[in-house]
């Protein structure tokens, strides 16, 4: 393929370039030889220049040496409005000088405004042209892949190919998600190499760099320590929201001016299309991720017509029945989201689910109501491994939510089919571990005495427990707060000054409540007997609404 970009300069023009022009070979500078490297783009007038307090970034001011010499003010503030150069058409007054950061040029003989105007219309006519005819092979080049369904990775090495250099896509956190050239992405280098562009191309909130043509983010890293001499970035930018970058590594002989504005205009035009690749593959992942979420529900509740439908999906959606696995649950605590609470709530399950990755280890993400689910994979002689990963869940959403969030985990599942009694399990152990304001791991199988008790909670012996002892109490407090404060009584092994710190409660209104409590069910709260009986009561009644709850949702198998 001929690349358009070796046959004229795709560099804006600078002031060094239009000084080399033919129409300046007579004239010479008196100040700013330091500066020449800036863009110029049109000429203005002196006298429209001076009459209004514009920016002056990128345009040259054309003077006649006797409106010079007559003008009293202070002309050095064409250097603070960001002129790129001040033509003189004539010879210069004498002892004119303006300031060393603008070029001041003397030209030998006048030209005339038109002149000059009209040369710098077709220099910047030309180079928007040429820029342009490049731009659209490009374009052509990448969208023609892209009609053809071409991928990700193809994209990226179509531009390895249009740039002859190493090509890279970052996602919005900075992650490598394709590569063309990266031998081997895991080396020092490399990882090195990508540590340096993530925290160098931030995902937004930034001052642009520079905007091109085509109104995109386009950014010139330099690099160090590394064998490239700079990254050429453009931003992916699709319906408004940032998706990434894609970036062009350019070795140290490659990194002259023009192959730089060159590859800016590739990365300027793979943005887009790019960024509709990436949207195109987002919703194929989302459908996916529904279906499999699927698939994960029907498991916790075994809705499955026979064995056979079991096999199938499960073998559509690469899960092995056979293995063991272990579901871990979390209270569907979401943080406000542009995205609507159910979007919130998945995002949340899917960075549990990358909670302490491992090789050999797969986890199955859904949201069940308002419950976030995680099943995942168990290793043999991994028990350590459990309430290790179920803390970890519980500080990364804590770190996300700002607030403890307990993690409660069933027993092991042995085979597939039986992920319905482990999450069972879970949510017997969440609702338990809600209304006891745990937080951290939470395994069914540490409450043992609730395990006990649950076989009990829903027989007429603890229905008439919990009416004689609890429904008294609450009929009795207008408060609401009665379970609570027992709650926290009890806890505290009956120790009154433990019960007032937690309740933040004066130590006599305590003895006030137990009196009070006390009188209500006809026996006195603070003998041990009775507090056994109390503490029964209320775990049986939590038992019994936990239980309520969980098998409005997990039927009993047959």
């Amino acid at each position: 393929m001929n690349d358009p970009g070796d046959h004229a300069e795709s560099e804006r023009l600078s002031v060094r370039g239009l000084l080399e022009e033919p129409l300046f070979a007579n004239g010479r500078l008196l100040s700013g030889a330091d500066h020449l490297d800036r863009p110029v783009t049109w000429c203005l007038p002196w006298d429209e220049v001076m009459s209004r307090p514009d920016s002056l970034v990128d345009v040259a001011v054309y003077v006649r040496p006797e409106t010079l010499a007559s003008y009293r003010g202070d002309w050095r503030s064409l250097a603070a409005r960001g002129a790129a150069i001040l033509i003189i058409d004539g010879a210069a007054p004498e002892n004119c000088r303006g300031p060393d950061d603008v070029p001041v040029f003397e030209i030998g003989f006048p030209v005339g405004f038109t002149a000059m105007n009209r040369l710098l219309a077709e220099r910047a006519l030309t180079q928007q042209a040429h820029v342009m005819r490049y731009g659209v092979m490009v374009h052509r080049s990448l969208v023609t892949l892209l009609h053809r369904g071409a991928g990700l990775p193809m994209l990226i090495r179509e531009i390895s190919k249009l740039t002859s250099n190493h090509a890279l896509a970052l996602d919005v956190r900075g992650m490598l998600i394709a590569t063309s050239g990266f031998e081997d992405t895991t080396s020092p280098n490399e990882v090195a190499l990508l540590d340096h562009l993530a925290k160098a191309l931030p995902a937004r909130g930034e001052k642009q760099v520079h905007v091109g043509h085509d109104g995109h983010d386009v950014r010139v890293v330099e690099l160090t320590d590394s064998p490239y001499a700079v990254a050429v970035a453009g931003a992916m930018h699709l319906a408004g929201r940032h998706e990434g970058w894609i970036v062009v590594l350019v070795e140290a002989d490659k990194a002259r001016r023009h192959d730089i504005a060159q590859y800016s205009v590739v990365v300027e035009q793979a943005g887009t299309i790019i960024g509709t690749e990436m949207l195109r593959q987002r919703s194929v992942d989302e459908a996916e991720e529904r279906a499999r979420g699927d698939f994960v529900q029907a498991l916790v509740h075994h809705n499955f017509a026979n064995e056979l439908d079991l096999r199938t999906r499960a073998a559509l959606h690469d899960i092995d029945l056979d293995l063991d696995y272990m579901v871990f649950v979390a209270p569907g605590l979401i943080s406000r989201s542009q995205d609507g609470p159910s979007a919130s709530l998945m995002r949340l399950a899917r960075y549990a689910a990358l909670v302490l990755p491992h090789p050999d280890v797969q986890s199955h993400v859904t949201v069940i109501g308002d419950v976030l689910v995680v099943i995942r994979t168990i290793r043999p002689d991994c028990d350590m491994e459990i309430s290790d990963y179920a803390d970890a869940i519980s500080r990364d959403l804590e770190s996300r939510l700002k607030r403890p969030i307990p993690i409660a985990h069933g027993r092991v599942a042995h085979g597939a089919v039986n992920i319905g009694e482990s999450y069972r399990e879970a949510r017997v152990a969440l609702g338990i571990a809600t209304r006891l304001n745990l937080s951290g791991s939470v395994a069914y199988r540490n409450l043992r005495g609730f395990s006990v008790l649950e076989s009990a909670s829903g027989t007429e012996e603890s229905r008439r427990l919990i009416a004689d002892v609890l429904e008294p109490l609450r009929a009795n407090n207008a408060s609401n707060d009665i379970e609570e404060f027992l709650f926290a009584y009890l806890e505290t092994g009956g120790n009154l000054n433990a019960a007032a710190r937690r309740l933040q409660i004066h130590r006599n209104t305590i003895i006030s409540k137990l009196d009070r409590a006390s009188k209500i069910i006809g026996m006195d709260i603070r003998r041990p007997e009775t507090q056994f009986i109390v503490w029964l009561a209320l775990r049986l009644d939590l038992l019994s609404s936990v239980r309520e709850n969980v098998a409005r949702e997990v039927p009993p198998r047959a």
